[in-house]
């Protein structure tokens, strides 16, 4: 799906004679991961506003609309060198979670104090 909105985004560009934004490495990052990925903010966010100019469209037009809005958007970025030998695992790998919609988050909580979690304290408090 996001490469048909990629591709979409990159003809507006085109007929609004416009240059697309592009990942880019920092001089830091010697695996050059592309860290800097404004390519890829700019095509989800594109993505986003276009489902919401088509419901829009479509609710003026029709009154109804099949297109429907993303709660959340999560991604996957492996980062690094491998963690070890032969690993597909990376040392900086991680996911990044946005929430759209605010109204999916229900609640939230206040950390607790953390204790001693080591397993001979454990057994040691009476």
């Amino acid at each position: 799906m996001l490469k048909q909105y990629y591709n979409l985004m990159t003809e507006h560009y085109k007929v609004l004679d416009r240059e697309l934004t592009t990942n880019k490495d920092i001089k830091e990052d010697t695996h050059k991961d592309k860290i800097l990925r404004e390519l890829d903010c700019t095509t989800i966010e594109f993505m986003h506003q276009e489902i919401l100019n088509n419901i829009i469209t479509d609710k003026k037009q029709a009154g109804f609309s099949e297109y429907k809005m993303f709660d959340t958007v999560r991604g996957v970025f492996t980062e690094g060198g491998p963690a070890f030998p032969g690993t597909g695992i990376f040392d900086k790998s991680h996911i990044q979670i946005c929430i759209r919609n605010l109204n999916c988050i229900k609640g939230f909580f206040l950390p607790r104090k953390e204790i001693d979690f080591s397993p001979e304290n454990q057994y040691n408090e009476k």
